[in-house]
């Protein structure tokens, strides 16, 4: 066989790379771990998510008697699509959703703890494994770490894989480039794209999902669309383009996320004429475009100091705290003072929502989720909708591997929002963790089938 500069090219350095580089490096395999920009530490997705990653049957849950498998993780993903997910992907991160949580925990050295306060739309079980602060950038942090500790890898920044070719059973070649444009080849026995979707790039966004182009991008700057552009030219099949993550809550003019935490324990969210326009329990990817057609493209989410406590966990709330993103009111009046709400109309909406949260009237919008009734002092917060990043991509096998003709080429891998992943079509089929499920756990699953091929 002809010899390798080395065993495995990893192109992108988010939760998906790491987990594919140190899952490589843990079954004795040398990693080149290629980096587009030299400011992905603070600027990539997996640094600006919660940190939730699923995990069905996990150890957390049965210490809490909490009953659950990947056969009901699997059927939750299927019901929230409307049964339009991949069916291998997503058995496949069902499956691996519980050892992927131990080797997190155990080989990689990451605090996980299970999330018991919150409940997410699609989920029938409480299942998500997080950080203490439930930052995005503490977990990429503890995975940089791992990495850092493994000889193995050897991270490589500024340097973007563009071009791939198979040049024999087992060996294939990457070309990679500089900023400045100047080129590199390296040879491996694999190469996993892990370079995210193509949230950043505004031509395939207005191409492949219109009905969010022009709201907000809060994501990675480098999900340019490489893997999928990569792909394309070699024939690599594709899928679920027009999927997304969208997010109804993006504090603004702050630009920092609001959890959808307050919804889900009984905040609602209204327009500037004191009025609700949908049922908000359904999920905040869904709610991305209802907010954008508000006047403005603008909305505000009321709630209280009882909801407050349940938000204040999240590293993001206190970010939002210290960027003076919430303002409060006594009183109904006061609030509709705040948004430039006429005071009858927002005061209706109130006195709706409480009675709604005491059972005695049903929601319009056919919202049943009314946990908590509010009470003043209200706090309110101006909100835009927005795209975090996008669920289409190169169709894979169960191991990641990416296919052309619905069979494996050899030796390419893809991961994350760089693989078409398990959300089915739209903004709807989105659930928590989606997305750091498919990157953690597809990039696990190719470094261990590389290893084994």
């Amino acid at each position: 066989m002809t010899s390798t500069d080395v065993d495995v090219v990893v192109a992108g350095g988010g939760a998906a790379g790491l987990a594919a580089a140190i899952s490589a490096s843990d079954a004795g395999m040398s990693v080149a771990l290629l980096e587009a920009s030299e400011t992905f530490r603070t600027g990539n997705n997996t640094s600006m998510s919660t940190s939730m990653i699923p995990s069905a049957g996990s150890r957390w849950q049965a210490a809490l008697d909490i009953e659950d498998s990947p056969d009901v993780l699997y059927e939750d993903t299927m019901r929230k699509t409307k049964n339009q997910a991949d069916p291998v992907a997503t058995r496949a991160l069902a499956e691996v959703s519980v050892p992927l949580g131990e080797w997190l925990a155990d080989e990689c050295k990451i605090p996980l703890s299970l999330v018991t306060d919150v409940w997410y739309p699609g989920h029938s079980r409480l299942r998500h494994l997080c950080v203490p602060d439930r930052a995005g950038r503490t977990l990429h942090k503890h995975l940089l770490t791992a990495a850092e500790a493994r000889p193995e890898i050897t991270l490589i920044t500024p340097l973007r894989a563009v071009d791939f070719e198979e040049q024999s059973a087992r060996v294939v070649r990457v070309r990679a480039e500089r900023p400045d444009g100047q080129g590199e080849s390296l040879t491996a026995r694999a190469l996993v794209l892990a370079t995210n979707g193509f949230g950043a790039n505004r031509d395939l966004v207005q191409r492949y999902i219109p009905e969010i182009a022009e709201g907000l991008y809060f994501g990675g700057d480098g999900s340019r669309g490489d893997a999928l552009l990569l792909g394309e030219r070699l024939g690599a099949d594709v899928g679920f383009l027009g999927s997304y993550q969208g997010h109804g809550s993006v504090a603004t003019p702050h630009g920092v996320l609001l959890t959808w935490t307050t919804v889900m324990n009984g905040a609602f969210v209204v327009n500037r004429e004191g009025e609700r326009f949908g049922d908000e329990s359904t999920g905040y990817s869904e709610y991305a475009v209802p907010v954008l057609q508000q006047p403005d493209g603008e909305a505000w989410v009321i709630y209280d100091e009882a909801i407050q406590e349940k938000a204040t966990p999240f590293a993001d709330y206190q970010d939002l705290l210290t960027a003076k993103g919430v303002r409060w009111a006594d009183d109904a009046a006061a609030l509709a003072g705040i948004i430039g709400a006429p005071e009858e109309a927002l005061a209706d909406t109130v006195t709706a929502a409480a009675s709604y949260g005491r059972k005695e009237a049903e929601d319009p919008f056919g919202r049943t989720l009314w946990p908590h009734v509010l009470e003043p002092p209200y706090a309110c917060v101006k909100v835009t909708g927005a795209l975090f990043h996008t669920q289409g991509g190169l169709r894979v096998d169960g191991h990641g591997a990416v296919l052309r003709d619905g069979r494996p080429i050899p030796g390419l891998y893809a991961a994350g929002g760089a693989a078409a992943g398990i959300s089915g079509n739209g903004a709807e089929g989105y659930m928590s963790g989606n997305g750091l499920l498919s990157a953690l756990g597809l990039g696990y699953l190719a470094g261990r089938d590389i290893a084994a091929t």
